[in-house]
């Protein structure tokens, strides 16, 4: 399990059709060391920080395996590290594995893992078609974002190592089923329930739905 490239920017303004947006996502690939703090890496930000950033959302991975779905799902697209706006681009942790709450260490960091990724508009932009938004969700490759636990430097080639795992608690991929196409799965909103490390607002997201879907009369 390793870091393959740690990937940072800083907002710019960016063009998609007729809109102009303020943007942290076009990351790109740096070298050497980078202090990882707890809101952010040094030498990144968010433009958004309502629904981007905070202590839940420090740092977003993405598997470089998903690169070759991508590649073959966007063919002639450019597709360098980084290109889906993470921070970490990683090798052998994936959605299917990594329980809420999951600690990990890198570097002189400690990690936990938190949620999937939800993407937003900014993804269209990056990428510049509206129908990546749909294909992203769809895929189940959602990549995960972690908190930082203890502040530390990271960089390029570090491993990964876990310090504690969460095997009651529910997936990242359990998760991105609950989110798209299992809204009302009662066994998995009752495991994502009693995940402790759940965050509150995705807690608040999925009670209304443990009573099952509204039926109009």
């Amino acid at each position: 399990m390793k870091l393959i490239s740690v990937n940072v920017a800083l907002p710019r303004l960016a063009t998609y059709k007729t809109e102009t947006v303020k943007t942290g996502i076009f990351k790109k690939p740096v070298s050497g060391p980078v202090q990882l703090r707890t809101l952010n890496l040094d030498g990144d930000r968010q433009a958004d920080l309502i629904v981007h950033g905070g202590p839940l959302k420090a740092v977003y991975a993405y598997p470089s395996e998903h690169y070759e779905f991508w590649n073959a799902e966007l063919l002639g697209a450019n597709l360098p590290w980084g290109m889906f706006g993470e921070n970490f681009t990683t090798e052998g942790l994936f959605e299917s594995e990594l329980h809420i709450g999951d600690r990990l260490s890198i570097g002189s960091a400690i990690v936990v893992v938190r949620q999937p990724r939800i993407p937003c508009y900014k993804l269209a932009v990056k990428f510049q078609r509206n129908d990546i938004l749909q294909r992203f969700l769809v895929s189940g490759r959602s990549g995960f974002y972690f908190s930082v636990e203890q502040e530390g430097t990271v960089q390029a080639g570090d491993s990964f190592e876990f310090l504690s795992r969460e095997p009651l608690d529910i997936t990242i991929a359990e998760m991105n089923r609950l989110f798209v196409d299992e809204k009302y799965n009662q066994e998995l909103l009752n495991k994502a329930m009693t995940s402790p490390a759940l965050p509150e607002d995705w807690r608040e997201y999925l009670r209304k739905r443990l009573t099952g879907p509204e039926i109009v009369a």
